[in-house]
């Protein structure tokens, strides 16, 4: 597998879990727009509205995995061409970089996503006026379909881990790694939904979004070097091997 270790499950989980303070700002207002368009009989229920951010939020989670099921397996393509150690070169070099530019946007210190956020908004406007058809949402079978579109929203948190996932090289691990992603956004947007004033100040201290950020960048820095480590590796394990080799008889 081109990337285990760097880019396990858990990993993409809290990178989604650290990148989802940027989700408040992207998200807040389609949360909250959507929660006060339902009935106030079902906002005024605890058990009704949690059944309707949950439908909104698997249907976001779900699209995220299709996304990671197609980009793997353009990157299995991709991996295909190309030896074991070459592949694993690549696609450190490009997740590292990837991850590094998103804890750096993460944390405010430039738009350096922005360009790959407009390139998606081509793409949402076709999709978007689907979503349409599901308002205003009354059950949430019609919050799951909302959801399923809602994941296609251009983000550039979204769209630099389908990078990750691509550079994965397989399919259901790229899904995977979505689907964990996803989940990393799961907490802030569920509380969101019930607290988003509250919440929305906590992540606009700037320290909140730096700290995030930074420790993304040290993911993706833990990535970019990964590779000139297992070099080393094998190369300290293959000139044990070639010294014992006289004297093995």
């Amino acid at each position: 597998m081109p990337i285990s270790d760097e880019l396990s499950a858990a990993a993409a989980f809290m990178i989604g879990l650290l990148g989802s303070v940027h989700c408040v700002g992207m998200c807040g207002g389609i949360v909250g727009a959507l929660t006060m368009g339902l009935p106030p009989a079902t906002r005024a229920s605890r058990s009704s509205m949690a059944a309707f951010l949950l439908a909104y939020n698997l249907g976001r989670i779900t699209s995220y995995a299709l996304a990671g099921l197609a980009v793997g397996a353009l990157g299995a393509r991709f991996y295909s061409a190309l030896s074991d150690s070459g592949a694993i070169q690549y696609s450190h070099w490009i997740a590292g970089g990837f991850m590094v530019a998103l804890g750096i946007y993460l944390a405010g210190w430039t738009r350096i996503l922005g360009p790959i956020e407009r390139a998606g908004a081509h793409l949402w406007r076709r999709i978007e006026p689907l979503g349409r058809r599901f308002l205003p949402v009354r059950r949430p079978g019609e919050a799951l379909f909302l959801g399923l579109v809602w994941g296609w929203l251009p983000c550039g948190l979204v769209y630099s881990t389908l990078i990750w996932a691509m550079v994965s090289g397989d399919a259901l691990r790229g899904a995977q790694l979505m689907v964990s992603f996803g989940l990393g956004t799961l907490p802030m947007l569920l509380f969101m939904g019930a607290a988003a004033r509250w919440l929305g100040d906590l992540v606009r201290n700037p320290w909140v979004r730096r700290t995030a950020g930074a420790l993304i960048v040290g993911f993706g820095l833990v990535t970019l070097v990964a590779p000139g480590l297992l070099h080393q590796g094998h190369g300290a394990h293959g000139h044990h091997h070639a010294g014992a080799a006289p004297g093995s008889g």
